[in-house]
Formats: C-alpha cells, sequence, structure tokens
C-alpha cells in the first residue's frame, strides 16, 4: 500500500489548544488534574469528548464497560476499522498529558484528514478506555481488560472503591454506560501514542520511541511475622523484628533485580508496618514487591529467588512468613507489521527514534491480545508521570501525534 506522503503533518496549535481545554476538566490542586474515573469530572470530559468528535463527523458507540468508539467511516463497509486511543481519566495527582494525549492525538488525525479531505479503505476509530489508571478501581486496565477477555464484565462492575461505590453503579450514575456488548467489536489494527513516562527518549535526544516490547509484571504480596516489644527494653539477642526482616529481604530484591539488567527493575512500592510506633519493634509488615522484566523467565526466575531468599532471611532471623502472588501480566511482544508502520512513519518524517520497551502497562498490552497492536511514544521532562508536574512539549506532541498519523493512515490506505 502507498505510503502517506511526507508533507501530511497534523496542526500542532489545535492538538495543543484541545489537551489544554480538557485539562481545564477536574483541575488538580498543582497543575495537573485531578479527573478519576467514573467521577463527575470524568462524565464532563466524556462529554466534551464526544462534542469535539460529533463536530468532526464522527459516530459515537458506547459499550457496557463505558468504552466510547468515535467512528469516522471508511470506503469500504466491509473493511476492520484501524483503532486508534487511549484514556482520559488520570491520577488523582495526574498530570494532563498520561493517556489523553493519546486520545486527542486520535482526533486530531481525525480531523487533520478531514482538513485535506483524505479518505481511507478501513474506517478509523477513536477510542476512551475506562478505568486505565485502576487507582479508584483496581486493577488498572480493566476495561480494556474486560474488552480482551481478561477480565469477566460481571467481577468488573463488582470492584469496589475506597468509599465502597460499585464500578458497575458509578458508570450508571454518571450515564456512560451503554448497550453495546464488550469486546464485539473486530479490529484490523490498533495503535496507541503514550508519553513515555520515563527519561530515556529525552536523556537520548531521541523525538519518537517505536515500543516493540511491554515489560511483564509480578506483584507478589510478602507478609512478615515477628513480635512486637518494647524498643528500649528488649536486648538486641531477643528482638523478632519484622522490619528489620522486611529490609534484609527489599535488599536481596534490589539484588535480584540488578543481575537481570538492563531490562528488569524490581522494588517495593506499597509498606504497611504493624503497629507502627515510634517506640514498638514491628511485629508484622505486609509489603508488595513488584518486578517487571520483557522476558518471562527473567520474571519467574526473580519470583522463586524471591521465595527463597527471602525463607532463608526469615528462617535465620527467627520469623514468620509468607508469599501470594497478588497480580501481573506476561510480557508483550507488538505486532512486527504494525512496529513497522510506526518506525517507518518516523524515518519519513524525519524524526530522531529508537527502539523503547513499555515498562509501564497500557490499554495496548491487552489489546494486542486481540488485534495486530503497536505503541507510539513522545519524550516527558525529567521522565515524569502519575505527577502533577508531569510535562512535555508542543513539539513533542506533534512528533507523535504526525508519527501516528502516517501509521494510522498507511494501515487504513488511502482511497482516491
Amino acid at each position: 500500500m502507498p505510503a502517506p506522503g511526507e508533507n501530511l503533518k497534523i496542526n500542532p496549535d489545535r492538538l495543543w489548544d484541545s489537551l489544554m481545554e480538557m485539562a481545564k476538566i477536574g483541575p488538580g490542586v498543582a497543575g495537573g488534574n485531578n479527573r478519576q474515573t467514573l467521577t463527575d469530572e470524568d462524565g464532563e470530559g466524556r462529554a466534551l469528548f464526544q462534542k469535539w468528535c460529533e463536530d468532526a463527523g464522527c459516530s459515537m458507540g458506547l459499550d457496557q464497560m463505558g468504552n466510547m468508539f468515535a467512528q469516522r467511516e471508511g470506503a469500504d463497509p466491509d473493511a476492520l476499522p484501524v483503532y486508534v486511543g487511549s484514556h482520559l481519566d488520570t491520577q488523582p495527582t495526574g498530570g494532563k498529558y498520561d493517556g489523553v494525549l493519546g486520545v486527542l492525538s486520535g482526533l486530531e488525525i481525525i480531523r487533520t484528514m478531514n482538513d485535506l479531505g483524505i479518505k481511507t479503505k478501513h474506517p478509523i476509530v477513536v477510542t476512551n478506555f475506562t478505568n486505565e489508571e485502576g487507582t479508584r478501581y483496581a486493577p488498572a486496565m480493566l476495561s480494556s481488560g474486560v474488552f480482551a477477555g481478561i477480565h469477566t464484565q460481571d467481577w468488573a462492575y463488582g470492584r469496589v472503591d475506597a468509599e465502597g461505590k460499585s464500578f458497575g453503579d458509578e458508570l450508571k450514575r454518571i450515564g456512560w454506560r451503554g448497550e453495546e456488548e464488550v469486546g464485539a467489536r473486530k479490529m484490523h489494527a490498533f495503535f496507541e501514542l503514550h508519553i513515555e513516562q520515563g527519561p530515556i527518549l529525552e536523556a537520548e535526544g531521541k523525538d519518537i520511541g517505536v515500543v516493540t516490547h511491554g515489560q511483564g509484571l509480578s506483584w507478589t504480596q510478602v507478609t512478615v511475622t515477628g513480635k512486637d516489644s518494647h524498643t528500649g527494653s528488649t536486648p538486641m539477642p531477643m528482638r523478632k523484628n519484622a522490619g528489620l526482616g522486611m529490609a534484609r529481604i527489599l535488599d536481596k530484591v534490589d539484588e535480584i533485580a540488578w543481575s537481570h539488567a538492563p531490562h528488569a527493575v524490581g522494588a517495593a512500592g506499597h509498606i504497611d508496618v504493624f503497629p507502627n510506633s515510634r517506640n514498638v519493634i514491628p511485629g508484622k509488615v505486609v509489603f508488595t514487591v513488584d518486578f517487571r522484566s520483557p522476558d518471562l523467565s527473567v520474571i519467574e526466575d526473580m519470583e522463586a529467588r524471591l521465595r527463597v531468599e527471602g525463607q532463608k532471611i526469615a528462617d535465620d532471623m527467627g520469623l514468620g512468613i509468607e508469599f501470594e502472588k497478588v497480580g501481573g501480566f506476561d510480557p508483550v511482544a507488538f505486532d512486527e507489521g504494525c512496529v513497522t508502520a510506526v518506525r517507518s512513519a518516523a524515518e519519513r518524517l524525519g524524526y530522531s527514534h529508537m527502539n523503547l520497551i513499555s515498562g509501564a502497562g497500557h490499554d495496548a498490552c491487552w489489546i494486542n491480545r486481540v488485534a495486530p497492536t503497536a505503541m507510539v511514544m513522545c519524550p516527558c521532562v525529567d521522565g515524569l508521570s502519575h505527577n502533577e508536574a508531569e510535562e512535555i512539549t508542543k513539539d513533542w506532541a506533534m512528533a507523535g501525534t504526525d508519527v501516528l498519523l502516517h501509521a494510522v493512515v498507511e494501515t487504513a490506505e488511502v482511497v482516491g
């Protein structure tokens, strides 16, 4: 199929204006956004997105998980659509670009095609997936997971937030529960543009990340039990310090991750210490070890070594220990054809680029199970994300969306 001409580019000012306009909905306290899934603010952002899509001549579909599908018709009514998108929900202290760039860049593609009168064989559908962040309702990528058959819809509807409100009830309350069966849509391909959420592209001075793989993830919850006792009056030989046991295990976690450098990582993000009093030696700690790698065998090795080494540390210290696998997903290899379309687009447009492995989960990781999929990444300042100070430049947004435009249009096949 012929590739689009190198002069085909988006309107960067219009894209940026859309990003800034969406950022006014659910403003954060420090310049970012708090537009958590299924809140009133989420509903308001959805309504604005729908208006923009309809103004661009798209029809809007809505499924039973609240996933939104804005379709620009193709010349062939039997051709499967090319999908492009991400998510509009944010972290409680989220930035203006994480997910949002991926959705609004899809809208900008449609607007640009309208401006230039470009027609494609395949329809193009811009998608907003519900609850990618997983902050209010765990797990992350919940609705794309239902779409791909990873989770059942009933299970997803039963997820509850910190106030005990269910996903299903809140989806209905804000008025964004559709009738369409989740996952019934078939895709010719799916593309997702996202900020890197890491420092590599900026450090390497590259405009574009061509995402070839997504890291797999393993969460193991570890519970270490010792004995609560007074920090001042308990002799050192008589202590059963669960906190010290955790410290030694976390040092081992770091060592295990380093042994698989450079692509493996490991740490504990969630830690609870009991009783968490200044003058009481911890009698119990509960923490979750997060291991990630693009290689499944590496993840399995890290999991196994955590259990063996953790057990030995606990035994040597006279502590009890329990391990529970509480989450995870296998590494993702994105479709070679779609990845090539992204790389070729960057080369055609003269943007510097490099291969990347995504360190975070994205909707594309689940959609890859049911359709040929690829991701495009642009830099973000200092690699900072999930933070209100998250920042990108207009030029970075433009480059990523230009590449996305070319990859999508080429895959959707220009006609006429």
